[in-house]
């Protein structure tokens, strides 16, 4: 027995030399000498036949437990395809996605804190709602004051402010062309303002305001429409051609 405390048989190649030797006698012509081999073999053979019942030491074998799989919860699904809809260029099917998690009676306050946390940056990058994001913010910051991010939520927050001071000052001082007026009205967040100088102005805008303005569902790509019509590119490359949704119906 060694360290291990594990025992098996011993070599099959050790016992067989054993009993060969037991039995490997040559022939003899007398009966002394018979006698004499038949005495010296009976001893080998009972230690091949015990050698080979005899455990010896042999390493243990270790079994791997395979690791278990750890399933998402429902929320860590949806905030999954939040990511999926941002990484494809939607962010305002993301938004409405927080949205609907941030009213979900099943998830904790640190998912409706996550979730809220996330909208206001969306809303504040290429979702274009900067009065949306300080909404979002100051319910965040009041909800969760304790909360790990509520110092970045605060900092985002006055950085907010500070833009919609700047867009919101600038309209009010200068004068500006109808599609400064549009792109400034729409990232503030004032999407129908923005939407209503578009039409009356007959403005055509950047695809990125028209794929905005699809996916917010003010413009529809329908062929029971009418009025003007607008070319749109999605991310994934589908070509489309708009109209504003209230047109028509």
């Amino acid at each position: 027995m060694g360290p291990s405390g594990v025992m098996t048989q011993a070599s099959p190649d050790f016992c067989l030399s054993l009993a060969i030797a037991a039995i490997n006698l040559q022939p003899i012509q007398f009966e002394r000498d018979y006698i004499m081999r038949l005495l010296f073999a009976a001893p080998l053979l009972a230690l091949a036949a015990a050698c080979a019942s005899t455990p010896v030491e042999t390493a243990p074998v270790i079994a791997e437990t395979p690791p278990t799989a750890v399933e998402p919860s429902p929320f860590e699904l949806a905030m999954g395809t939040v990511d999926d809809l941002v990484a494809a260029g939607n962010e305002q099917a993301a938004i409405l996605r927080l949205e609907q998690l941030i009213g979900m009676q099943t998830a904790s306050d640190d998912e409706k804190a996550e979730a809220l946390y996330r909208m206001a940056e969306l809303k504040m990058g290429d979702g274009n709602q900067v009065w949306g994001a300080i909404d979002a913010l100051d319910e965040f910051i009041e909800t969760y004051p304790n909360h790990a991010k509520a110092e970045a939520a605060s900092q985002l927050r006055d950085y907010a402010r500070g833009e919609a001071t700047s867009l919101n000052g600038s309209l009010e001082m200068n004068a500006h062309s109808p599609m400064e007026e549009f792109k400034k009205r729409f990232r503030l967040g004032e999407h129908q303002t923005a939407a209503d100088i578009m039409f009356e102005n007959a403005l055509t805008p950047e695809n990125e305001y028209i794929l905005d303005m699809y996916q917010i569902g003010y413009l529809c790509d329908s062929a029971e429409l009418t009025g003007p019509s607008y070319d749109l590119v999605e991310p994934d490359g589908t070509a489309r051609t708009v109209r504003f949704c209230d047109f028509g119906k």
